[in-house]
């Protein structure tokens, strides 16, 4: 068992989009994927890095199309007791060899990202959902983001020191990590860098959660009115560029050109 396999057997991804903090980042996700996919007509979706369903099992109980794959079995497995109508695989990002080319109008990466270390394998993963996604259709990829990192790890948890002595972060503060870390951490400028190497053209990028993760206690002690103008808040400012690449999350909204 690999070290990410173990972290996720312990790790609680079925309750992380259902906490406040989560909830802003899933509903702010879900509607783009609602907004991009109301452009076709019966839309076949694939979730890479599925985890127990979060999207995947929703999507598929408002009628879609949903095929899943996901690395950790202890994930697949929660999920597939949800008995819903999604087609469930293990598989990885780096390699979907089980689906032939051009196979979906959308294609969501919305955990990939965070554990791949190598521009080339991020590269590998960008590559293989254009190839399974039609001409035409979408690719919506979810990154963690650098600034949020040092600010919460590296300052607010008071482990600045060891980073810098452990050249952990680069010299302008750009995290350096490797696979013991679990987590890569980016900036919008290597986002780009991905984009322009693998030939997708991007449509939006928007902070999936702009500040709720620095707000966790702030929006638990909300009662639940003030909680919900927060999410419109938040819908109403998350692609303002000023706060991209702040928050935890981004997502970059890509179009597979025909």
């Amino acid at each position: 068992m690999t070290e990410l396999e173990e972290y996720y057997n312990k790790f609680n991804e079925e309750k992380r989009l259902t906490r406040r903090h989560g909830q802003v980042e899933y509903i702010t996700s879900m509607k783009y994927i609602h907004e991009y996919l109301k452009v076709f007509e019966s839309p076949a979706i694939l979730d890479v890095g599925a985890g127990t369903g979060r999207y995947s099992v929703a999507l598929a109980k408002e009628g879609y199309d949903v095929t899943a794959v996901e690395l950790v079995k202890y994930n697949l497995g929660i999920l597939k007791k949800k008995n819903s109508t999604v087609k469930a695989y293990q598989g990885n990002a780096l390699k979907l060899s089980r689906f032939k080319d051009n196979s979906f109008h959308m294609t969501l990466v919305f955990g990939p990202m965070y554990h791949l270390f190598s521009f080339e394998d991020k590269c590998k993963a960008l590559l293989e959902a254009k190839r399974v996604t039609k001409p035409g259709g979408v690719i919506l990829v979810a990154y963690c983001m650098n600034e949020y990192s040092v600010l919460t790890y590296a300052f607010k948890e008071n482990h600045i020191k060891e980073c810098l002595e452990e050249n952990r972060l680069t010299e302008d503060f750009h995290t350096v990590s490797k696979k013991e870390n679990l987590y890569d951490y980016v900036r919008i400028e290597d986002i780009d860098r991905l984009n322009e190497a693998t030939g997708l053209k991007r449509m939006k990028l928007i902070s999936a959660d702009g500040p709720a993760n620095y707000m966790r206690p702030v929006l638990n002690a909300m009662d639940e009115d003030t909680f919900q103008k927060f999410v419109v808040y938040h819908l109403a400012t998350c692609e303002r560029p000023e706060l991209l690449g702040a928050g935890a999350h981004t997502v970059d909204i890509l179009k597979v050109e025909k």
